[in-house]
């Protein structure tokens, strides 16, 4: 049987097994539950080495072995393992981005921060851009701050009004 971590070139097989299911992308594979006596699937995305999604799964009639897999079961748990992937990208992209929108002398302008989380280099990039007029979304100015920089709309109208220069 082959293992969800196999290598790449194995990966475009498809498995249709009742402990094993891989189509496209994704692999699922039946597994003991080391907590209890029953049964886990867990859903692993091709390349990744630990699972987008371990669950229960159903016992079968002789309540001793794992339901086989099947057609059905497995594109839910791909739209599932995916749904959780697409949430945890989501949630990882609001902790390292911040908007917000200010008005300066007339002008409206759009401020980001993103955060760069290095272990040895972690910092920000400040950005502005252009909200209103022709130039809708023109770069206006970009500086690294420090990783711990509060992005609010003081924060971005004193830097606006400094002329898009470091702070600090």
């Amino acid at each position: 049987m082959t293992s969800p971590d196999a290598n790449a070139d194995t990966q475009d097989e498809s498995i249709h097994e009742p402990r094993m299911w891989r189509d496209g992308e994704w692999t699922a594979t039946v597994i003991k539950n080391e907590d209890d006596e029953g049964w886990a699937v867990a859903m692993t995305k091709a390349g990744e080495v630990e699972p987008a999604l371990v669950g229960p799964w159903t016992m079968g009639r002789d309540k001793k072995n794992p339901k086989p897999l099947d057609t059905s079961a497995f594109n839910t748990l791909v739209k599932t393992a995916a749904e959780v992937l697409r949430r945890h990208e989501q949630q990882l992209h609001s902790q390292l981005h911040r908007e917000v929108s200010v008005t300066v002398a007339g002008s409206r302008v759009s401020v980001t921060l993103d955060i760069v989380p290095d272990e040895d280099d972690a910092h920000a990039v400040l950005r502005a851009y252009s909200s209103n007029g022709t130039a809708v979304g023109d770069l206006l100015g970009e500086v690294r701050v420090g990783a711990n920089f509060k992005l609010n709309v003081a924060s971005a109208v004193a830097w606006i009004e400094n002329g898009f220069r470091k702070l600090g």
